[in-house]
């Protein structure tokens, strides 16, 4: 089955780069923003542009024409939630996709891939190391809302739904450290890095992508994305900001550190894929 035109629902900090590379490698690629002034960045980038905007009790922009023609469909938004905020509360990330879902059953999509995130594991104390076989236990509402649109989109009899849980964003204008450059008291010192660099989001969607167009597996997974090292929180920070020449972080060093470390062997062995990106 031969899938050349996708369409990609958020064309942000890796929507975007996601989808020039996707059209450098032959495929049809539709993209939506919520900007007026980002049409044109995707119109130049070969990438045909839509207004497209979810709320919780509707949908603006023209969403049948985004999808339609398209058998798979990319949902990489984030749920962008506070942990104590009244929207949290409501579940609008929730209800945002129920609407989107109303709109794919009506459409040709049969595929989509949804970027989901390593937040809908909760953190451990003691430490331990957690696979997709491990049960979902998410300590934000961000992750809570995460894991529920997951289970809606894979219990979904119209369409499959492959799940990827990237780890903590980087890239090369993405650091955290830049947040946490002097900062004092930072919690959780021994707790692992759990990081993924954009180009290797990008590479792996890129493999699953190519092994349906050569139906090589049957498009209805989960995989987890972490860059396969580890480090201390305190020993990368250190590191990073000295490499950044920015303050080093300092850390709190009488409380015990809780945390996990997220395994992505499942998808390096059924992908066959080899990380390109040192965290």
């Amino acid at each position: 089955m031969k899938e050349k035109s996708i369409s990609i629902l958020g064309c942000g900090w890796l929507g975007l780069p996601l989808a020039k590379k996707l059209v450098e490698n032959g495929f049809l690629i539709k993209g939506s923003t919520t900007s007026e002034e980002k049409l044109t960045v995707l119109e130049e980038n070969k990438i045909q542009p839509f207004l497209i905007a979810l709320h919780e009790d509707l949908i603006i922009g023209n969403i049948t024409n985004f999808l339609k023609e398209s058998k798979v469909l990319i949902i990489d938004i984030p749920p962008k939630l506070r942990a104590n905020s009244s929207t949290a509360l409501g579940k609008t990330f929730v209800k945002k996709i129920k609407n989107l879902i109303t709109e794919i059953e009506k459409s040709a999509i049969k595929k989509v891939l949804f970027v989901s995130s390593t937040s809908v594991y909760g953190d451990t104390f003691p430490i331990i190391e957690l696979n997709e076989k491990s049960i979902p236990n998410p300590d934000s509402e961000g992750g809570k809302q995460l894991l529920e649109v997951e289970q809606l989109l894979q219990s979904n009899k119209n369409f499959k739904t492959t799940v990827i849980r990237f780890g903590g964003l980087i890239g090369e204008y993405r650091h955290p450290i830049k947040f946490l450059a002097g900062r004092e008291n930072v919690e959780n010192p021994e707790a692992p890095i759990n990081f993924i660099h954009q180009e290797d989001c990008i590479g792996i969607i890129e493999e699953i992508l190519n092994q349906v167009q050569n139906d090589n597996w049957n498009w209805n997974e989960t995989f987890n994305a972490v860059a396969p090292n580890h480090p201390k929180r305190e020993d990368y920070y250190h590191k990073k900001a000295l490499e950044m020449n920015l303050k080093v972080p300092t850390f709190v060093k009488d409380s015990k550190s809780k945390g996990k470390i997220i395994s992505s062997q499942k998808l390096q062995k059924i992908l066959d894929y080899s990380f390109q990106k040192q965290i």
